[in-house]
């Protein structure tokens, strides 16, 4: 293991103390910094969905952007705006800055915002970049938007649409903690309380997270992409997307029945990037065809259209990958 990897694992066990019982979730979001991509997070309100976005920024000691989307959110409220000002005696147009120009975006409740709202953050997410007027605006070079959505079960909610699920390189699904971490999560706050009184009765504070230099996430990247990709794990990723467009090849499934519109080529990129992470987390320069089935429910899920015979059995999108993983050979 390296030094970056070395400085990736602190990341994930610094994350992991103030986020418990989530570990999968820490370990996309840290996915999703490395390649480069963005990361949709489902669940009920109080999964820490919101703290894990936190104290990744806070580790990380990047610059964090929070933007609350609501039903009377404007585009220009998270992008910026041109402000009008004089200035010795000219007038001029000058650029304010929105949110989305920080190193992790936490887009909360992404799914309360219509749909024009949504779409304020499509270039940005695929472009990297932000245009206002004439202008075209860069955001920074270390960039990932993070959003949150609540189950569109719920009240006021606007589903986000096939193209913007798309952008986002993997979904993952945040559920209720088991009894043992519901504990923990009771103590830790609990601890937290105390040293938080502590420290405003001193000070200076007695206890303090590691805070690691962002510049060697970007160090990583390179790395990832000198990973080693064999042609067999390359023909298993084509093999799983190839499932989803052409379910008919695997009579013995139900996949047919279930996949009404298949995965576009964005998840065979995904699933390599992705994949190459995982193995590069793991210690790894080379990739295996398990990092595959490991980062596949999250990266394909959201990118599947289900069937009226899926949606009217209650079939999941996660269950639909796991058939997947079920029939497709690997090699």
């Amino acid at each position: 293991m390296n030094h970056n990897q070395q400085q990736i694992s602190t990341l994930i066990n610094e994350v992991n103390r103030s986020v418990i019982g989530q570990q999968h979730v820490v370990r996309s979001l840290v996915i999703g910094l490395l390649t480069n991509g963005h990361v949709l997070l489902e669940g009920l309100p109080g999964t820490a969905k919101t703290r894990s976005v936190k104290s990744l920024a806070n580790t990380l000691n990047a610059s964090f952007g929070r933007i609350q989307f609501t039903p009377d959110l404007l585009p220009s409220d998270v992008t910026g705006t041109e402000v009008y000002q004089e200035q010795q005696g000219t007038h001029q147009l000058r650029f304010q800055p929105g949110p989305i120009f920080n190193s992790i975006i936490l887009a909360d409740e992404v799914n309360r915002a219509p749909a024009k709202v949504q779409a304020a953050l499509l270039e940005a997410m695929a472009e990297g970049t932000v245009t206002v007027g004439d202008k075209t605006h860069c955001l920074p070079e270390l960039f990932m938007v993070l959003a949150t959505q609540n189950p569109i079960e719920q009240e006021g909610t606007y589903p986000l649409p096939e193209a913007q699920m798309d952008r986002f390189i993997m979904k993952v699904t945040v559920d209720f903690p088991e009894d043992d971490a519901e504990l923990d999560i009771i103590r830790l706050v609990r601890q937290e309380e105390q040293l938080l009184s502590l420290s405003l009765g001193s000070d200076k504070q007695e206890h303090q997270s590691k805070v690691l230099d962002p510049a060697f996430i970007l160090e990583a990247r390179r790395e990832l992409a000198e990973m080693e990709v064999s042609d067999v794990v390359e023909r298993y990723i084509v093999g799983l997307v190839m499932a989803t467009r052409k379910p008919a090849r695997y009579e013995a499934s139900a996949l047919s029945r279930w996949i009404a519109i298949g995965a576009s080529p964005r998840a065979s990129i995904a699933l390599d990037k992705c994949a190459r992470a995982y193995g590069w987390i793991n210690g790894r320069d080379f990739v295996l065809p398990d990092d595959v089935r490991a980062v596949a429910s999250s990266v394909l899920g959201h990118r599947l259209t289900l069937s009226y015979d899926a949606l009217a059995d209650g079939i999941s999108h996660q269950q639909i990958v796991t058939e997947l993983l079920d029939h497709v050979v690997i090699g």
